[in-house]
């Protein structure tokens, strides 16, 4: 009788899978990370309170707000800054955050939390593959305060985890005119105090640059680049903990993000409201940051060589 060919392997199988789901040159294009944002209501409503002056936020009230967290010690990560969901694999947060802590192996992003201490069931913990700051960004003085961090592995939208909207350019200028804005974050909720175990919420609203770049506030220190948000009689603010959190404004039926935490002086202090990066000057910058973060990674020479290796002895011990 004669012998039929012997079955190829599940471990076989599973290897040449692998290699052909590979991207090859002239594939469909990566899908628009932007097309992802928002695609189920927030589970609260707008906020109605007023982090510094602000009150705790509804669980699942900010969806895309994460958690931005640093090693210390080599033994438990702490919330360092906070952080916006732009895509299922991208975290928009202030290039400051980051100064003398480049090494994404010292980081995590926690998602959909609302305790710091208590990680709920709609949880998601990643590590960071890689961390990409504004090659301009200027520590002493927080110009092109912006850095990317492309998460281990994409998160799965849910109503606690969605990435948020960037706004069309011509709905920009009516954003940051408006004042329908909100903030959220941990960070402390007083100049001196300490760092907020739940999330927060305050509503601000965005000012005009001739009063917060006048003599009496920050006197020339703006320029066209950042957006003036919060109370000008003080007690509304971010502080501490909340660098790279998401400000954003509601106009007609979702949330837009305008800017993310920068700089400040002191913490709700009159005539010296938070200053913020305007996102509208640099939609390139975070567009090409997207889609690279998008991306397949293509299997290195190396991975293409092991897999072929393991195909090789596989065969010869099967035929």
């Amino acid at each position: 009788m004669r012998r039929g060919r012997p079955a190829v392997p599940p471990l076989l199988l599973l290897l040449l899978l692998l290699l052909l789901a590979g991207p090859r040159p002239g594939g469909a294009a990566p899908r628009d990370p932007s097309e992802e944002c928002q695609q189920q209501p927030p589970l609260a409503r707008r906020a109605t309170s007023w982090i510094v002056g602000g009150h705790e936020a509804p669980e699942g009230a900010w969806p895309w707000v994460v958690s931005l967290q640093v090693l210390r010690g080599g033994v438990r990560f702490i919330h360092l800054c906070g952080g916006v969901l732009l895509s299922r694999k991208a975290v928009l947060t202030a290039g400051h955050c980051v100064e003398g802590r480049r090494n994404p192996c010292f980081w995590r992003a926690v998602l959909g939390l609302h305790n710091l201490h208590r990680h709920g069931p709609h949880t998601a913990k990643r590590r960071i593959r890689r961390i990409l700051v504004h090659s301009e960004f200027k520590s002493e003085t927080f110009e092109n305060d912006v850095a990317v961090f492309e998460l281990s592995s994409a998160v799965q939208s849910s109503l606690h985890i969605q990435p948020i909207c960037l706004p069309p350019a011509p709905l920009q200028p009516q954003l940051e005119n408006g004042s329908d804005c909100y903030v959220s974050g941990w960070g402390r909720t007083a100049e001196k105090g300490k760092i907020s175990p739940v999330l927060k919420e305050a509503r601000v609203e965005i000012l005009p640059p001739s009063l917060c770049n006048s003599s009496e506030g920050y006197a020339g220190l703006m320029d066209h680049r950042v957006l003036c948000a919060g109370a000008w009689a003080g007690g509304t603010d971010t502080c501490q903990g909340d660098s790279g959190g998401p400000l954003v404004c509601y106009h007609p039926d979702r949330y837009y993000l305008i800017g993310i935490a920068s700089f400040g002086v002191g913490c709700g202090r009159p005539k010296y409201p938070g200053i913020y990066v305007r996102l509208s000057q640099y939609r390139t910058w975070i567009k090409t940051k997207l889609k690279l973060t998008s991306r397949t990674p293509k299997p290195t020479g190396t991975t293409l060589t092991l897999l072929l290796t393991v195909a090789h002895t596989v065969l010869t011990q099967t035929f």
